[in-house]
């Protein structure tokens, strides 16, 4: 009996290690997300958030054997209690220039969890809880439709959203 797999939904997930002395400032990513989002500007390059998309590629690259490149970043402010509306980081008319992964780090978070709805063969409209913690990552196929939510009444939650394309 032999088995191929034809298709799968792979999810990464953990901390972003960086090397002593290249922390990630997250200070200056929650201030690059508050700036862009009250000017209603794109996300600023900084050298910050080169390092933690550097770290991301390369360690994917090392870890698992593929590449990814950057295609798009911004950065989101959640109020307390604030549940997402449903995100999906595709444009179903146009797949081929979409984003193939979906990166988001937890910049400062507190008490936050990502929903990722997937499907299992006939098991349809199935969902993973996963909770996103600060200086954390949750990787997934950008063809899954996800929500977040900040479970918390006290403060905001700033979260760094970037996509990739696989190559």
């Amino acid at each position: 009996m032999q088995k191929k797999v034809l298709s799968e939904i792979d999810l990464y997930y953990g901390t972003i290690d960086m090397p002593k002395g290249f922390e990630i400032d997250r200070q200056k990513l929650q201030s690059d997300i508050l700036s862009s989002q009250i000017n209603n500007k794109e996300f600023p390059f900084s050298r910050e958030w080169d390092k933690l998309s550097t770290y991301m590629r390369e360690h994917i690259n090392v870890e698992h054997g593929f590449q990814l490149v950057n295609k798009e970043t911004w950065g989101n402010v959640y109020k307390p209690k604030e549940i997402s509306i449903p995100l999906l980081n595709i444009d179903p008319v146009d797949l081929r220039n979409s984003a193939d992964y979906t990166f988001l780090y937890g910049v400062n978070v507190k008490e936050c969890s990502v929903r990722i709805h997937y499907d299992q063969n006939r098991r349809a409209g199935r969902s993973w809880d996963i909770p996103l913690k600060d200086n954390e990552f949750i990787m997934f196929p950008s063809t899954q439709m996800y929500y977040i939510t900040n479970n918390q009444k006290d403060s905001l939650n700033f979260i760094q959203t970037t996509t990739y394309e696989f190559i």
